[in-house]
C-alpha cells in the first residue's frame, strides 16, 4: 500500500487530520488497532474548546454537534461553601466551550471517512514505524491476519501514549518532562439529569470534585481519591455521600441523584516529549504530550496538533516551503507548555495533596478568592480555559 500520509490511530486526533487532508486534497490511509465498536464507545473527553469546535465545523463535521452539543458560556468554582461563576463570553470577547462527547465526535468523523475519505482500517495493529528518518517512511501493520506494510511521504503518530509511532524517534535525540501526581479520579456516569447547567469545580477539605454532564439526562461527576484506588470499592451510595459533603455550598442548592452505570480511576499525569517530529515522522496528541484532566485540555491539543499539521502540509504543497513543517514541533510545543501550565495550575488549586499544611490549605483559598474578587485573574482562567490560539 501506498499513500501520501500515513496516519496511526483513529481516535479524534487521527480521525480528523484524515478529514482536513480530504478537504485539502491530499490522500492519507487510517489504521487503527481496534475495532469501530471499540473506538465508538471509548469514553474520554467531554469539553471541546472554542477553537476545536470551529475546526470540526470548517472540516464539515459540526451538524450533530451544533444540534446536540452543550454550549457552555462558564464554569462554576466552588471553595469555602460559596460559589463563583466564571463568564466565559464577557471575559474573552465572546469565546465559549461545548460539551460534546468524545465518543460522539468519533462517531462522526468514521461516519465522514467512511462515506467520503481514504481508507479506515480497523483491527490493523501498527507494528513498527520503519525509516522514519528518510524521505520514504514505512508503517509495518497487521491486518486480517498477515503483515502488510504501508509507504508514506509523511507518518502522523496519533496512536496515545502506548502506541509504537514515538519509540521510531531515536532516544538519544529527545527529552521528556513529567510529573506523576499522588491521587486519581474516581469518575461516574449516571442516568440523572446535571444536577447545573454548567460544570462545577469544586475545593474541599477533603478533596476536589467535579460535576460535568455528557447531556441534558446523563451526569458525569469525579471525586478526588489516592492514587491507586480501586472504584469497585466504593458504594454508589458511599459516592453521592462523599459528592454531597464536597459540592456543599450555604444556599439551597442540591445534588440530584441516580443510577451509577459506570465507575472508573483515572491517574492524574502530566507528560511531555520533545521534539514532536523527528524526519518524516509527527507526533500528535497523547504520543506526545499528556495533561491531567482538571483543565480540560487533552482532546483540545491533539485537535491543535492535527490543525497545525495539515495547515503546514497543505502550506509546503501550495508553495514548496517546508517552514511550516520545518516549524511543526516547535509551534505545537509552544501550545502544548501553555496548557501543561493552566493544567497543573488548576489541578494544584483544586486538589489537596496528601500531607497538606494548614498554610497550604490557606494559600489555596486565597488563590481562589484572588480569581472571584480579580477580573484580571479571572480572565486568565477564561481565557485558558476557553482555549489557545492554534498555531
Amino acid at each position: 500500500m501506498r499513500t501520501t500520509v500515513g496516519i496511526i490511530g483513529a481516535g479524534p486526533a487521527g480521525l480528523l487530520l484524515a478529514r482536513l487532508l480530504h478537504n485539502a486534497g491530499i490522500d492519507s490511509v487510517v489504521l487503527e488497532g481496534r475495532d469501530r465498536a471499540y473506538v465508538e464507545r471509548r469514553q474520554r473527553a467531554g469539553i471541546l474548546e472554542q477553537g476545536t469546535a470551529d475546526v470540526l465545523r470548517a472540516a464539515g463535521a459540526g451538524e450533530r454537534l451544533d444540534r446536540e452539543g452543550l454550549r457552555h458560556d462558564g464554569i462554576e468554582l466552588r471553595f469555602d461553601r460559596t460559589r463563583h461563576r466564571v463568564d466565559f463570553p464577557a471575559l474573552t470577547g465572546g469565546r465559549s466551550v461545548m460539551v460534546y462527547a468524545q465518543t460522539e465526535v468519533c462517531k462522526d468523523l468514521i461516519a465522514l471517512q467512511l462515506r467520503e475519505g481514504g481508507p479506515l482500517l480497523f483491527e490493523a495493529e501498527a507494528l513498527a514505524v520503519e525509516d522514519a528518518g528518510t524521505d520514504a517512511p514505512r508503517i509495518r501493520f497487521r491486518h486480517e491476519g498477515r503483515e502488510d506494510v504501508l509507504e508514506c511521504a509523511y507518518v502522523v503518530g496519533c496512536d496515545g501514549f502506548w502506541g509504537v509511532a514515538r519509540k521510531a524517534i531515536p532516544a538519544a535525540l529527545t527529552q521528556v518532562f513529567e510529573r506523576t501526581y499522588p491521587f486519581g479520579w474516581l469518575g461516574i456516569l449516571a442516568d440523572v439529569p446535571p444536577s447545573h447547567d454548567e460544570l462545577v469545580y469544586a475545593r474541599h477539605d477533603r478533596g476536589f470534585a467535579l460535576l460535568s454532564m455528557r447531556s441534558p439526562s446523563v451526569s458525569r461527576l469525579y471525586l478526588q481519591v489516592p492514587d491507586g484506588t480501586d472504584p469497585g470499592a466504593w458504594s454508589d451510595e458511599e459516592i453521592w455521600d462523599e459528592l454531597e459533603r464536597r459540592f456543599e455550598t450555604d444556599d439551597d442548592w442540591r445534588l440530584e441523584r441516580g443510577p451509577i452505570t459506570q465507575k472508573t480511576v483515572t491517574p492524574m499525569r502530566s507528560y511531555v516529549h520533545e521534539p514532536m517530529r523527528h524526519g518524516r515522522l509527527f507526533l500528535a496528541g497523547d504520543a506526545a504530550h499528556i495533561v491531567p484532566p482538571t483543565g480540560a485540555k487533552g482532546l483540545n491539543l491533539a485537535a491543535g496538533d492535527v490543525a497545525t499539521f495539515a495547515r503546514a502540509l497543505v502550506h509546503q504543497q501550495e508553495t514548496g516551503s517546508p517552514e511550516l513543517l520545518d516549524a511543526y514541533s516547535r509551534t505545537c510545543l509552544h501550545r502544548v507548555w501553555q496548557a501543561e501550565r493552566f493544567s497543573y495550575d488548576m489541578t494544584a488549586l483544586l486538589h489537596r495533596a496528601p500531607g497538606a499544611t494548614a498554610f497550604e490549605d490557606r494559600l489555596q483559598l486565597a488563590r481562589l478568592e484572588r480569581i472571584a474578587s480579580s477580573r484580571a485573574a479571572e480572565t486568565d482562567l477564561a481565557e485558558a480555559y476557553t482555549g489557545f490560539p492554534f498555531g
